[in-house]
């Protein structure tokens, strides 16, 4: 299979986990307490893991090899920084919507920067092609309760906003493949802000969402979701 098509079906499979994590959070009245409760909060957390995985083995140790170590901490700072910039705007409107703006703002560089990799033949490449698409699952899952929580937005139209954000996979991807392949420090730089970006995110948002009083369930999901990222990083390697 050629590369830029095989980097297309990559994207689209990542972003197509987006209306499957969101049609599981629509099956409801199966258990409710245990959906609403523990079950909800593990998600988080193996979300969280997956994310902490896909910045630990792919994002930060590929920026490293294209950036030199300065600018590695800054730019990851940097996207830190930028992100609790996006998540203090998002608080001032009053809005719990934590997870959707995570599952937005890592996946568009995340897919870029796959496209990158593609066009580089790097083999971590369809690692983080499976991170992706592992923590979109899950992020969408969450995105969905979140959206539909104060029942402000019907079912079909949270579903038709899911299947348009799928469709930015396989076209980040593109525009990675054809644009950064040649630009490795730009590369770099988009990795290290997503990579600063999401470990923000995860311990001021997703982590503190996760935490359920006198319940083991969601840490122990946590660390299931960085051993998925685990295997996977040990498989491809």
């Amino acid at each position: 299979m050629p590369d830029v098509l095989l980097a297309i079906v990559y994207g689209l499979f990542a972003g197509l986990m987006i209306p499957a994590g969101g049609y599981l959070a629509s099956i409801e009245r199966i258990q409710p307490n245990w959906l609403e409760q523990e079950f909800r909060h593990s998600v988080i957390a193996f979300g969280g893991g997956i994310l902490v995985s896909a910045v630990a083995f792919v994002l930060v140790p590929e920026a490293l090899d294209l950036l030199p170590i300065w600018a590695s901490v800054l730019t990851f700072f940097g996207g830190g920084a930028l992100f609790a910039l996006l998540e203090y705007l998002q608080s001032k409107k009053a809005s719990q919507n934590a997870q959707f703006i995570a599952m937005l703002t890592d996946f568009v560089p995340e897919a870029a920067s796959l496209g990158a990799m593609m066009a580089a033949r790097t083999p971590e490449a369809a690692l983080l092609a499976f991170l992706i698409g592992a923590q979109n699952l899950p992020e969408a899952f969450n995105a969905w309760r979140e959206l539909r929580g104060g029942r402000h937005h019907r079912r079909a139209h949270v579903m038709r906003i899911f299947f348009v954000l799928a469709l930015i996979g396989p076209a980040a991807v593109l525009l990675g493949y054809f644009f950064l392949a040649e630009r490795p420090i730009l590369t770099g730089t988009i990795m290290m802000v997503a990579a600063g970006g999401i470990l923000f995110l995860t311990f001021q948002d997703i982590a503190v969402k996760a935490h359920l009083k006198y319940k083991q369930a969601p840490s122990l999901a946590a660390l299931l979701g960085f051993s998925l990222g685990m295997v996977g990083h040990a498989l491809v390697s």
